[in-house]
């Protein structure tokens, strides 16, 4: 018999935050000022896909606006209410609302709270090798490493 590496259940709001704030590289990395990712996913050793559970403080970003090629993403909206942002406007999402983004679908997304509370979300996404994510709104594109890490170039392939 071995020893479980991971935990089997756990208190989602207990889950220490990521100690980097975001894997962009700057001038984008200090944009995502007052968001706050539990790793629950990664807690739990899941390789397939990965689960946060985040908060954004009012002002707060979840993320440039992106696309991805690979990865399929679905949020769902515990606390608060964030405005959705994609290619087709903006929405107002508030708890028990949900959002999902296909793999390709070339429909750019983030969340921005715009409201003078908190907001609480789970996102979820796959963990599909050899991913790309791209930016619509800024200088940046994210290549999936084949150990799960980013690689951010400019969009002309510039290495940041």
């Amino acid at each position: 018999m071995t020893a479980r590496r991971h935990p089997v259940s756990a208190r989602a709001d207990q889950v220490p935050t990521r100690l980097k704030a975001s894997s962009y590289p700057e001038p984008f990395a200090s944009r995502m000022q007052g968001r706050m990712k539990r790793p629950l996913g990664d807690l739990f050793g899941l390789k397939n896909f990965g689960v946060n559970l985040t908060t954004l403080l009012p002002g707060a970003v979840s993320a440039l606006r992106h696309q991805h090629l690979r990865q399929d993403e679905f949020v769902y909206i515990l606390e608060g209410e964030p405005t959705l942002v994609t290619n087709e406007g903006e929405m107002l999402l508030g708890p028990g609302m949900c959002a999902g983004f296909a793999a390709g679908n070339g429909d750019a997304h983030m969340l921005i709270n715009r409201s003078d509370l908190s907001c609480m979300y789970l996102e979820i996404g796959d963990r599909t090798p050899g991913d790309l994510a791209t930016y619509p709104d800024d200088d940046l594109v994210a290549r999936a490493t084949e150990h799960g890490a980013w690689q951010f170039t400019h969009k002309d392939g510039t290495p940041y």
